[in-house]
C-alpha cells in the first residue's frame, strides 16, 4: 500500500438484534467471514457503541450456536432478558491482534477508506468514505465534488479492481446509476 492506513482498534464480528428467549442469549446479525470463530476459538469479545468505539467494553463469550441465518451468543456477563435488552444494536467485536490473518490479495474494509473511486471509463467519482455491510453485498458511500454522494453496489460484476499503490478503485457501474452528463446543457 502506498501510504499506510492507521488499524482501528477493533474489527467488527457482528451486530446484536435483540435478545432471543430470557437467559441473556442474544440475537447477533454475522458480519465475518469466519463465523465459526465464535464456536471454536473466541473467549473474549468487545461491545460497543460503534467499530470505531476507542473504549469497548470487554466481554467473556460463553457460548455462541448457529441459527438460521444468525449466531445466538451468550456471555457471561449478561444473565437475563432485561440485561440483554441493553445490548441492542451494539456491534460485537474483535481486537485486531486477533483478527484472522489475511491470504494473499484479501484485504480488511477499513483499508478501502480513503481510496478514490472512479468508472471504467476513467471519471473520479469521489472517495469511499464508509463500507455498509448488508448481507447481500457491501455497499461503498462514495462522496466527491461533481456527483456529491453515491452509493455504489459493491460485487464482482462492479468492482473491477483494487490497487492499493495508486489509492484506486475501478468500478463497473449498473445501467442508470449516475445522471447522464453529457446531456446537460
Amino acid at each position: 500500500m502506498a501510504k499506510d492506513k492507521q488499524a482501528p482498534k477493533y474489527l467488527a464480528l457482528g451486530k446484536i438484534l435483540r435478545p432471543h428467549g430470557i437467559r441473556g442469549e442474544m440475537r447477533m446479525q454475522i458480519l465475518t467471514d469466519y463465523p465459526d470463530r465464535f464456536i471454536d476459538e473466541l473467549k473474549k469479545i468487545y461491545i460497543g457503541e460503534k467499530v470505531t468505539d476507542e473504549n469497548a467494553d470487554a466481554y467473556s463469550l460463553k457460548s455462541a450456536r448457529f441459527h438460521k441465518d444468525f449466531l445466538l451468543i451468550t456471555l457471561a456477563e449478561i444473565n437475563d432478558r432485561n440485561d440483554a435488552e441493553t445490548m441492542r444494536g451494539k456491534m460485537v467485536m474483535i481486537d485486531i491482534n486477533n483478527a484472522v490473518p489475511l491470504e494473499d490479495g484479501e484485504f480488511y474494509l477499513y483499508q478501502l477508506i480513503g481510496l478514490t473511486v472512479q468508472t471504467e471509463d476513467k471519471v473520479i467519482l469521489g472517495q469511499l468514505q464508509e463500507v455498509i455491510e448488508t448481507g447481500a453485498n457491501d455497499v461503498y458511500v462514495v462522496k466527491g465534488r461533481e456527483f456529491g454522494e453515491i452509493l455504489l453496489p459493491a460485487h464482482e460484476e462492479t468492482i473491477l479492481n483494487i490497487d492499493f499503490e495508486a489509492e484506486l478503485i475501478t468500478m463497473r457501474l449498473p445501467e442508470g446509476l449516475l445522471p447522464d452528463i453529457s446531456s446537460n446543457t
